[in-house]
């Protein structure tokens, strides 16, 4: 006897809505340990449609209410849905969050003594009655105060579900609202643990125009760079992509261990034997490029960064080849430049210190 079909995700997460909007927490639970046990099943298509459903709860859940539905929109994204239906929801709610979060210090002094996330409905209603004491103290109204002290305590639950569609080019080009929400996440990076791996995505450049100029050689490189999240990626990926035939136009050296190049990219992170350096970067205005930055730290000229490579003064190695595992970067090679060309940036650069 064939046994009954499978509930398909689009209905599973209809449900899920419904029950959130409504705070029915039984069929909330019961809805998402459905769904969770459908997920290795669906296909992308499947995963997409089921996203679909849950956009509109994600834009009516109460803030302190949302961690089911934002940990969920992570993980239908990380097994293959489309993010970009979702990401002007979680910008928005997510940078009002952070702003939200970021006004807590307002209220501290008020509340008197140490406060602690709430963990039972009995920390909940004593959490409640020291907002409502101290709201007036601090020159807020009892629902902005609330309100604060909610973001202050889930924030960091709702961070995860742009930390996956984020390390996706085309959700990172789409994503509405970026200048607010880096702003937000910028100010809550002391205070919620993942605020700064948040930050350090919306810091990513796409598309990126970048010309390397190599001091000892005079050579000059016209590349564009996407998905790069920090320096040490970056110092190893110029060197896949630079160091090689002469004839070419490339540089000379040993290019770097195949090891190497695979933690940059989609490899495993961390090498047995580490990372080793092969350059000292400069900027234009001769100035070091630290390795512990990102590409959007370094300095334009014109419509161009600039990095400077001479030969590194002392061995300097590392161990994580990439800040973000599931984030594809790209480095092209787009032209090496003309000898005429190259000679004029170098004129442009400050001299080698």
């Amino acid at each position: 006897m064939p046994g009954r079909p499978a509930t398909p995700l689009p209905e599973l997460s209809t449900g899920l809505a419904q029950a959130v909007i409504r705070l029915d927490s039984r069929a909330s639970t019961r809805s998402y340990r459905a769904i969770v046990d459908r997920l290795p099943h669906a296909d992308e298509a499947e995963l997409s449609a089921g996203l679909l459903p849950l956009v509109p709860a994600l834009e009516q859940v109460a803030f302190g209410n949302g961690k089911l539905l934002a940990t969920l929109v992570a993980g239908l994204i990380e097994q293959g849905a489309d993010p970009l239906p979702a990401l002007a929801v979680l910008s928005e709610r997510l940078a009002t969050g952070l702003e939200l979060a970021a006004q807590f210090g307002v209220l501290t002094d008020k509340l008197g003594g140490e406060v602690a996330a709430p963990t039972s409905p009995e920390d909940y209603q004593r959490l409640r009655e020291r907002v409502v004491r101290a709201a007036p103290a601090a020159g807020l109204s009892l629902e902005e105060a609330g309100e604060i002290t909610q973001a202050w305590f889930t924030v960091d639950d709702w961070i995860p579900s742009l930390l996956l569609p984020l390390q996706q080019k085309r959700a990172r080009q789409a994503l509405p609202g970026r200048d607010r929400l880096t702003a937000a996440a910028a100010t809550m990076t002391p205070y919620a643990e993942d605020a700064a791996w948040l930050l350090g995505l919306l810091e990513v450049l796409d598309d990126e125009p970048l010309l390397v100029l190599h001091r000892p050689t005079g050579r000059a490189y016209d590349l564009t760079i996407s998905g790069v999240s920090s320096t040490f990626q970056l110092h190893t990926l110029l060197a896949a992509t630079l160091i090689g035939d002469e004839s070419r136009g490339l540089l000379p050296g040993e290019p770097p261990e195949a090891a190497w190049v695979a933690a940059a990219t989609d490899g495993e992170l961390m090498p047995a034997d580490g990372i080793r350096g092969q350059f000292y970067l400069a900027d234009a205005a001769g100035e070091t490029i630290y390795n512990e930055g990102r590409p959007a730290d370094i300095p334009l000229l014109g419509d161009h960064r600039v990095i400077v490579l001479d030969p590194p003064p002392y061995d300097r190695t590392w161990t994580v080849g990439r800040t973000y595992p599931l984030m594809t970067p790209e480095v092209v090679l787009n032209r090496v430049l003309p000898p005429g060309e190259a000679a004029e940036w170098a004129r442009r650069v400050a001299p080698a210190a």
